[in-house]
């Protein structure tokens, strides 16, 4: 039965002004109760004006549906004052005397009426604060001075002379600061545990409040901008639950932050099952058990529609409409909670649609007397088998993307339903597509589980962005029942099918224990990572977008120490501007101000292609014309990438890393080149504060190093390269996963060799896989790395296991890591020392636990 809830008409002159301002009313709303709203506005005939008797009819039902609980009129001017109050003279006396006009102003009135409504307030409260709702507009327009507001009445009666039971510090991240919509969602969480909890808030940073925290006038006349710091006081038996879930809302920005930390409201996905702190991007578990849930592929069903050969392209261009359409929507919820960069994968995607090479052989296979389904299905396949025989791992993976859009057109044809309508475990599919990674419900899905495909598939990062474990590349160890129980951890990259009970169970307390961990990680993301041995250790973040960016300042980062900039720019058709590229470093500097920015300059070639900047085939990319190199012949870009930076780094802390360096003379030349686009920027040499360094990424730059660092303000270890060099195999090459072991003893001794080898006074840092592994972290430190450069997500994982030990433990650690004979024995010791659990899917013994 639905609870009485306070009512609310909107009387106006236009009936187009009183839609739009219910509209941005109801986008306030955000818990179960909804306040009903109906609207009097305009003339039957569609002028403008007022009716009194539609007045009094829209009361009528408002009062019905709230349950008798009152209905409060809010009205815009003139006549539309004198409709409302004759309506009250057409109403049964008993309704009437449930009825409030309010002289609030329309929009302000609403909004804050609807969301004291929500709240459970009685329609005295609902009225007063649809009366307060010009406080905030009126305190910030006359008071620009950000003068002290004086709390509502209420606030001071409600508590004040009550020590509160508890308090905590929130801080305001998002870029927008509290505005309505999170002030809304604050409010509403506050009314989730009123009346016997109540809470105040003060902007200890403007010196604004006490408020009331039930009040969104109140609140928001806490001018609480990014930044600030508030402080909530909670009084009441629930106290401690509602600062809990406050600070849960503050980790998202107050629901307002960009990109994965807002859940995907238009296909209604909760936040990932697995993390314990809803909307954080990244669950920092990394592994998943559940019963398997098998979505195969429908490119090779067969298609017994017997449609002449008109209806069949008439089916398939109705089809592929509608796919496009589905890409258009995923595309928009990508670019408003993942970036930019990944709404223009699913553009992308739908581009694929209009590629001639598909749909100029699917319609000659319709006009031979195929069925559309089966005609579209082959001129896929045709086109995903062309990208199978490319040399460039990430460009052989863009296969995935033709297969997975082809998919949803023959579902469309076939009248199936789309792959993301799954039931609860882990998901196994042949490739993990965008469009299922970004529209699955995390709050059903453990994890996910690929036959096929690598780790730096489109929709592989979608879905670990938002918190869904993944393991790739399994073969057909998951050709398993629906309903079989699996197990994996991608950490290790195990897998198990229909554990035994005791490996089960062992392996759920895994899982469990991350989940606590994690949880304490995020209380404390934004603390500095200390050792007990009071030794800091820096954790930055790696970015490769704006959202990003944010993301990272957000869970605690403390600065980007690596800006991948051609993955910022990767879907440019051409390259940008230097002022282009000005305005993107300068938003990322501001977002992680007063802590340094890292760029990157273009790492182009290998399994990073650049749109505006092709490399010639070459038979090896790897080993070819990478990173600095390939800008030897013409440096053009690349000045004007410096430029930018120079510009920039005259009013942000920045530092700027040549990639792909091995030789003193590269270091000289990447020198050369900084000066030369210092002096394009109108400065007579780069800016004193803009810090100057290289990646160490191949075995020669790791044992010279002393000879390249000279002069340099820093060095950072490329974990990922590194690996691949040292052990000669290939990244992203699931066929050689046994020879690319980051923990061989060899890769670590050259690790040791550039933390040992670098000149005084050098910063050595390292970024990649191992930097965001929070097993490691206490061992890369050990080995003498003085700042590590992670996934956004894992940022507070990695600062908190840094917490944990000391130095001189770190280091015996590292010594005896060196000692190994090889990367599972490494493996060995480093689980050993965790402070969580550890369960061994596979080896000589299934279940392993550490300290």
């Amino acid at each position: 039965m639905r609870p009485a809830v306070v009512s609310l008409v909107v009387v106006s002159h236009s009936r187009a002004l009183a839609e739009a301002a219910v509209g941005l009313a109801t986008q306030m709303l955000h818990g179960p109760t909804r306040p009903h709203v109906e609207v009097a506005a305009g003339l039957e005939d569609g002028g403008l004006g007022t009716d009194a008797g539609a007045v009094a009819r829209a009361v009528s039902r408002a009062d019905a549906l709230g349950g008798g609980a009152g209905v409060l009129v809010l009205v815009d001017l003139g006549s539309a004052v004198l409709s409302a109050e004759m309506a009250l003279e057409l109403l049964d006396p008993e309704v009437a005397a449930r009825v409030r006009l309010s002289p609030a102003p329309l929009v302000e009135g609403l909004l804050a009426a609807v969301v004291t409504a929500a709240g459970g307030a009685d329609l005295d409260t609902c009225a007063r604060e649809a009366d307060a709702g010009l406080r905030a507009k009126d305190e910030h327009l006359r008071d620009p001075r950000g003068g002290v507001a004086s709390a509502p009445a209420e606030a001071s009666e409600t508590g004040a002379t009550t020590p509160p039971a508890s308090s905590l510090e929130l801080a305001v991240t998002a870029e927008h600061g509290l505005h309505a919509r999170p002030a809304a969602r604050l409010v509403a969480c506050a009314a989730g545990r009123a009346p016997r909890t109540t809470l105040r808030l003060r902007n200890l940073t403007a010196g604004r409040g006490p408020v009331d925290g039930l009040s969104l006038s109140a609140v928001a006349t806490l001018d609480a901008q990014q930044g600030h710091v508030l402080l909530a006081e909670a009084v009441g038996p629930e106290a401690e639950q509602l600062l809990a879930e406050l600070e849960e809302l503050a980790l998202m920005g107050f629901g307002d932050l960009p990109g994965p930390a807002e859940p995907l409201a238009e296909v209604d996905v909760p936040a990932p099952a697995v993390s314990t702190e809803p909307g954080v991007a990244g669950s920092g578990l990394e592994a998943a058990i559940g019963p398997a849930v098998r979505v195969e592929s429908v490119l090779e069903t067969a298609d017994d529609h017997a449609g002449s050969v008109p209806e069949e392209h008439q089916r398939l261009a109705d089809a592929v409409a509608g796919v496009r359409a589905r890409l258009g929507e995923l595309a928009e919820q990508a670019r408003r909670h993942l970036g930019q960069g990944e709404a223009e994968v699913f553009e992308a995607h739908a581009t694929l649609l209009q590629d001639p090479r598909i749909t100029e052989a699917a319609h000659a296979r319709i006009e031979a007397g195929e069925p559309a389904a089966e005609a579209w299905s082959a001129a896929v396949r045709a086109a995903a088998e062309a990208f199978a025989t490319l040399a460039d791992p990430y460009q052989r993976e863009r296969g995935q993307d033709v297969h997975g859009v082809g998919d949803r057109v023959v579902r469309m044809l076939l009248g199936l339903e789309e792959p993301e309508s799954t039931a609860h475990g882990v998901l196994v599919v042949d490739e993990l597509d965008p469009a299922l990674a970004i529209s699955l419900d995390a709050s059903k899905v453990q994890g996910v589980l690929t036959r096929n495909g690598g780790t730096t598939g489109h929709g592989v990062l979608i879905a670990t962005a938002r918190g869904v474990p993944v393991l790739t590349g399994v073969g057909d160890r998951a050709d398993v029942p629906d309903g079989t129980v699996v197990a994996f951890d991608a950490r290790s990259g195990d897998l198990v099918v229909d554990p035994e009970p005791a490996l089960r169970e062992a392996f759920e307390e895994m899982v469990s224990a991350r989940s606590r961990e994690r949880g304490r990680a995020l209380r404390h993301a934004r603390s500095p990572a200390v050792t007990t041995d009071g030794v800091r250790v820096r954790v930055k973040a790696n970015v490769s977008s704006l959202a990003v960016a944010r993301l990272g300042a957000d869970l605690g980062a403390e600065g980007s120490g690596l800006v991948r900039t051609e993955a910022v720019f990767a879907q440019w058709r051409q390259a940008p501007s230097v002022d282009q590229q000005v305005e993107v470093y300068a938003a990322m500097a501001a977002v992680y101000h007063p802590h340094p920015v890292t760029i990157r300059t273009w790492d182009v070639g290998g399994d990073k292609p650049l749109p505006f900047h092709p490399v010639p085939v070459e038979g090896n990319p790897f080993l070819g014309a990478r990173g600095l190199r390939a800008f030897v012949e013409d440096p053009s870009l690349l000045l004007d990438q410096l430029q930018a930076v120079c510009t920039v780094a005259v009013d942000h802390p920045l530092a700027v890393l040549f990639p792909m360096i091995t030789t003193v003379q590269d270091v000289r030349w990447a020198r050369e080149l900084l000066a030369t686009a210092a002096r394009r920027a109108g400065l007579s040499a780069p800016p004193p504060g803009l810090q100057v360094g290289i990646m160490v990424e191949v075995p020669a730059a790791a044992l010279g190093i002393a000879h390249l660092a000279q002069g340099l303000d820093l060095v950072s270890i490329g974990s990922n390269d590194l690996v691949q060099y040292t052990l000669a195999a290939e990244r992203g090459n699931p066929r050689l996963a046994a020879w690319s072991d980051a923990l061989d003893p060899a890769v670590l001794s050259l690790v040791r060799s550039v933390t040992d080898g670098v000149p005084e006074g050098v910063r050595v840092g390292l970024c990649g896989a191992m930097a965001g592994d929070p097993d490691l972290a206490g061992l890369l430190v050990g080995l003498g790395v003085q700042e590590l450069s992670a996934s956004a997500a894992s940022v507070p994982l990695v600062k908190q296991r840094l917490r944990t030990g000391s130095t001189a433990e770190f280091g015996d650690l590292a010594a005896r890591a060196l000692a190994c004979p090889d990367g599972a024995s490494v493996r060995a010791l480093v689980q050993e020392a965790q402070p969580t659990p550890t369960v061994r899917l596979s080896g000589p013994r299934a279940v392993g636990t550490a300290r």
